[in-house]
Formats: C-alpha cells, sequence, structure tokens
C-alpha cells in the first residue's frame, strides 16, 4: 500500500509540474503578447527602462510577483521604486492571464 501512495504522490507532482510548465509557456507568450517588453527585459530581450526580469522568480514569491502585475503602485511604493514612467496597474487583466504570467515569472531563476 505504501508503494502506490509513492507511486500515485510522483505521477500527481508530475502532473503538476507539466501543468506548471504549460502554464509557464502560455505565460511567455501572454508576456510577448502583452508587450511587457516594450518596457521590461528578459535575457537581454526587450527595454532597459522597466526593471529586468532575469531571476525575478528567485527574488519575489508567486504572490508578490502577482501583486506587481496588478497593483504595481502600491508594491513601487512599499519598496521606495520611483521609475519614471511608473508600472500601472493591470487590474483588467483576466485571472488566468494574470495566473500564466505568474507562472512564467516564477519561472525565472536565472
Amino acid at each position: 500500500m505504501t508503494r502506490i501512495a509513492i507511486v500515485s504522490a510522483g505521477l500527481v507532482l508530475l502532473w503538476a509540474a507539466g501543468a506548471f510548465a504549460q502554464d509557464a509557456a502560455r505565460g511567455r507568450q501572454e508576456f510577448v503578447d502583452s508587450k511587457c517588453l516594450v518596457c521590461h527585459q528578459i535575457a537581454g530581450e526587450g527595454n532597459k527602462k522597466g526593471a529586468a526580469l532575469d531571476g525575478v522568480g528567485a527574488k519575489l514569491t508567486p504572490d508578490q510577483i502577482r501583486q506587481w502585475i496588478t497593483n504595481a503602485p502600491e508594491m513601487a511604493a512599499k519598496a521606495g521604486i520611483d521609475r519614471k514612467p511608473p508600472m500601472k496597474a493591470y487590474t483588467d487583466f483576466p485571472k488566468d492571464k494574470v495566473d500564466a504570467l505568474v507562472a512564467y515569472l516564477s519561472s525565472l531563476k536565472k
């Protein structure tokens, strides 16, 4: 019975990892489609006027990344960041789009 539980847990983890990889791949496409590279840079691609996002997944939790997307002005104030122009809050993004963006940015561990 223990062997079955271990195998089942392993299969669930593999499924979850596959789902996360799909969300991250979709998130990368959402990142490109939403023109985030107009301000941000990843791996030398994009613009330097916003924060470089290389390694952001190692620096911020998924919840913090979500807050930066949906409530950037408040996060910038907390962090003492005063960029011009400031990042706006993307409150109009559907939840599944934000989830995909969070999965992608969380995967950027450097």
